[in-house]
C-alpha cells in the first residue's frame, strides 16, 4: 500500500463558488477550484474539505433582517450542502473519489459526520468534504474548519479566499497596502482581524495548527502555499 503525505484541511469560501456570479454557483468557477484540489491531490496529501455557504445563503445576514438567528444559521449550514454536493460532483468528474459528511442528519444524500468512518475514507485516498458546519447555530464554518482539522489530526489548514493573504490595510483602496507573510495567533486575536473568527484561531491554536490564506483564483495557489511559495499568510 502507498504511503500518503500528511492530511489537510482546505476551507473554501462559499461567495468564491460564484465566480463573478451575484450569487449561487458559477459552473466555470467550480471546475477550475476542482482542478487546483486535484493538483493537491497529485501531490498525495490526504484532503479534507469545508466550503461556507455564504453564495446562497449567510445565517448572520438573514438574522439581521429579521430571521430567527438559530433559523437563519439552519439555512445557512444547507447552503454548505448545496455547495459540497456540487463540488463532489466536479471533484469526481475528474477522478477524484470523494464523500461528503453532514453534521445534520441527511441520509438520502450524504453520510453523518462519524470520525472514524471520516478518517477510513482519507486512509483510502478520498477526499472527504465536511457540509452543515459544525451541526449548531452561531458557530460559523471557519469555526467547523479548525474543530475538524483537530479531529482530523491536520497539519495545516488553508484558506482559500480571493486575495492572497492578510494586508496591513486594505489592498482594493490602498495601492501600497502591504502583505503580511507571518503573523501569531495572539496577534491575529488581539488586533481583532477578521480573515478568520476568533473562535477559529483560538481553536487552531489550541491544536497548534499553522493556517495559510491564499487567492483561490490564482493558479497553482494551493500547492504553492502548502510549499510556502509565492504569495500568502501564515498564522502561526
Amino acid at each position: 500500500m502507498k504511503t500518503m503525505k500528511e492530511r489537510i484541511l482546505i476551507k473554501l469560501s462559499g461567495e468564491a463558488l460564484m465566480g463573478r456570479s451575484g450569487y449561487g454557483i458559477d459552473v466555470s468557477t467550480i471546475n477550475f477550484i476542482s482542478s487546483e484540489i486535484k493538483k493537491v491531490a497529485m501531490l498525495e496529501y490526504q484532503i479534507c474539505l469545508i466550503i461556507g455557504g455564504g453564495n446562497i445563503f449567510r445565517g448572520v445576514k438573514g438574522a439581521s433582517e429579521g430571521i430567527d438567528r438559530s433559523t437563519s444559521d439552519y439555512m445557512g449550514m444547507l447552503a454548505t450542502i448545496m455547495n459540497a454536493l456540487s463540488l463532489q460532483s466536479c471533484l469526481e468528474q475528474i477522478d477524484l473519489p470523494t464523500r461528503v459528511q453532514s453534521a445534520i442528519s441527511m441520509s438520502q444524500i450524504a453520510e453523518p459526520y462519524i470520525k472514524r468512518k471520516a478518517v477510513r475514507h482519507l486512509e483510502k485516498n478520498r477526499i472527504v468534504i465536511f457540509a452543515a458546519g459544525t451541526g449548531n447555530p452561531f458557530f460559523s464554518t471557519d469555526t467547523a474548519a479548525s474543530l475538524r482539522a483537530s479531529e482530523m489530526n491536520c497539519i495545516k489548514i488553508i484558506k482559500a479566499t480571493k486575495v492572497d493573504g492578510i494586508y496591513d490595510s486594505d489592498p482594493n483602496l490602498n495601492n501600497n497596502a502591504k502583505l503580511i507573510e507571518n503573523i501569531s495567533y495572539s496577534d491575529v486575536i488581539n488586533k481583532n482581524l477578521r480573515v478568520m473568527d476568533l473562535t477559529a484561531i483560538s481553536l487552531a491554536k489550541e491544536s497548534n495548527i499553522p493556517i495559510y490564506i491564499t487567492n483561490i483564483f490564482k493558479e497553482d495557489s494551493l500547492i504553492r502555499a502548502l510549499k510556502e511559495e509565492g504569495k500568502y499568510s501564515k498564522i502561526h
